[in-house]
C-alpha cells in the first residue's frame, strides 16, 4: 500500500527529499558525481548544481579528489552522512505514523472540561482531546497507543480517568515475527486493532474468542468535528 507520503527534511532555505538522499547515496556508491548521476539518469550539470545548492545552506556534503593513482573521485563528508541519518530518522517515523492503524468512531460530546470532552459513542465513554467546539464528532486514537490487559488487572475506568478503558473480544490473531497483530471486536463497526509482543500475547492468552480490556491515555485520543456537523476544527 502506498502510504501517500513523501519525507521533507527542511536544510536552511532548501528542503532535502528523497530525490536529494538518492543522490548522496550514489555518490557514496559510485565514488564520483558523474558515475552518481549517470547511475540515476541525470544530468551532470543539475545533480552538481543541486549538491551546490545543499552545500550553501548544509556545508561541505561531498568532498572531491583530483588526480592520483586512482583518477580522482568523490566521497561524502561527515556532515552528509549525518544529513542522511537524520533524513532517514526522519522517513521512518513518518512510515511508521502512516501505517500504524488508527480507530475512529462516532460520538456525541456529554460533557466538557477545559480542553478535554467526554464523549459517548457505540462503544462506551471515551474521553479525549477537543479540536472542535462541535457536539457531533469524531474520536480516534492510534493503536499504538493502547494497552491490553488481562480483565482482572486492567486499570479502573470512569469519567474522571486520565485512562480510558474499553472491553472487547478477540475476534483473531496474526502471529508475525517476534509480534502479533490482534483483532478486537469493541462493539464499533471496525475492530481495534493492536500490535503486541509475542511474549505479551501469550502472557495474556489472546486467542480467538477471548475477553481483553484496552485501555489509552485521553491525551492520546482526538475529538474533531463529524462531516457535516457544525463547529470549526
Amino acid at each position: 500500500m502506498d502510504a501517500g507520503f513523501e519525507a521533507h527534511l527542511r536544510v536552511g532555505d532548501e528542503s532535502f527529499d528523497g530525490r536529494d538522499a538518492a543522490l548522496l547515496r550514489a555518490v557514496a556508491a559510485e565514488g564520483s558525481l558523474n558515475a552518481a548521476a549517470s547511475a540515476l539518469g541525470r544530468s551532470y550539470s543539475r545533480a552538481h548544481a543541486r549538491i551546490g545548492d545543499l552545500e550553501a545552506e548544509a556545508g561541505s556534503l561531498v568532498e572531491r579528489e583530483r588526480g592520483g593513482s586512482q583518477g580522482g573521485g568523490s566521497r561524502l563528508t561527515d556532515d552528509a552522512r549525518e544529513l542522511l541519518a537524520q533524513f532517514d530518522r526522519l522517513q521512518a517515523t513518518l512510515e511508521g505514523t502512516a501505517t500504524t492503524e488508527r480507530l475512529v468512531l462516532d460520538g456525541t460530546v456529554e460533557e466538557r472540561d477545559g480542553d478535554l470532552v467526554t464523549v459517548e459513542t457505540v462503544a462506551g465513554s471515551v474521553r479525549a482531546l477537543a479540536l472542535t467546539d462541535a457536539e457531533d464528532v469524531q474520536v480516534s486514537f492510534r493503536s499504538d497507543a493502547v494497552t491490553l490487559h488481562a480483565p482482572e488487572s486492567a486499570p479502573s475506568g470512569g469519567e474522571t480517568s486520565a485512562r480510558n478503558r474499553f472491553g472487547g473480544t478477540v475476534v483473531d490473531v496474526d502471529p508475525g515475527e517476534g509480534t502479533a497483530l490482534v483483532r478486537i471486536d469493541v462493539g464499533a463497526n471496525d475492530p481495534l486493532v493492536v500490535r503486541v509482543t509475542e511474549t505479551s500475547r501469550r502472557e495474556l492468552g489472546l486467542e480467538a474468542g477471548e475477553f481483553v480490556v484496552a485501555s489509552f491515555k485521553a491525551t492520546a485520543t482526538r475529538a474533531t468535528a463529524a462531516p457535516g456537523a457544525g463547529g470549526g476544527d
